[in-house]
């Protein structure tokens, strides 16, 4: 049998949704069981996101330091932020992100891992891009605010990272499958093997 996730949906006889957000909502369904019994479901609504493992010609990978106050830490991430219209193009979100981020801009995009970040309790897809070639973009910086406008921007060594998320220091969920996977990748078949960035992706379909 082959090792791969397929797709499946149990019936669900009802559902509501007792709370709405601006960006996400909580669903409450009641699915049927293979034995027969109904049970509740309840799971976070997510538009989908993107997330960027920018990585620069000297192997360091640009990461952001910010707040977050679910988890009350100051955590280091990679670029990322929402797919905010539906049926948008994820490399586009992506590059938008980096821009407005980091104010960095990349010529090569490679798609390096999708994943659901918990899928127990979350609908939420994740695309993580691998960008290489990176430079500075052009023009004046986003103006950021709230949880962004007291940002670190830094660049780490790849295996500073690994080394961080083994030890159980950084606890991002997208820096660290996205060093993990990168690292997997280059041991693997190399970096050009990826998938190219407009690979199809079947949780978050989108238009070209």
């Amino acid at each position: 049998m082959a090792i791969k996730d397929t797709p499946e949906e149990w019936t669900v006889t009802a559902s509501t949704t007792p709370f709405t957000g601006n960006k996400t909502s909580v669903r409450t369904d009641t699915v049927v069981m293979p034995d027969g019994h109904t049970v509740t479901r309840d799971y976070q609504v997510h538009p989908g996101s993107v997330a960027v493992l920018a990585l620069d010609d000297e192997g360091r990978v640009l990461v952001l330091r910010q707040y977050r106050h679910p988890v009350r830490q100051r955590l280091w991430e990679i670029p990322a932020g929402l797919l905010d219209v539906p049926g948008e193009n994820p490399l586009h979100a992506a590059q938008r992100e980096l821009y407005e981020e980091a104010h960095v801009k990349a010529e090569d995009w490679r798609v390096l891992t999708d994943v659901y970040t918990t899928p127990g309790g979350c609908d939420e897809a994740v695309r993580i891009f691998l960008a290489r070639d990176l430079s500075e973009a052009e023009g004046e910086r986003f103006e950021v605010s709230e949880e962004e406008a007291d940002m670190e921007l830094a660049r780490v060594p790849q295996q500073e990272l690994v080394r961080g998320a083994l030890a159980g220091e950084l606890h991002n969920n997208c820096l660290v499958v996205g060093v993990l996977a990168l690292t997997a990748a280059q041991a693997g078949e190399g970096l050009d093997a990826l998938r190219p960035a407009d690979a199809p992706w079947p949780a978050r379909p989108f238009t070209s």
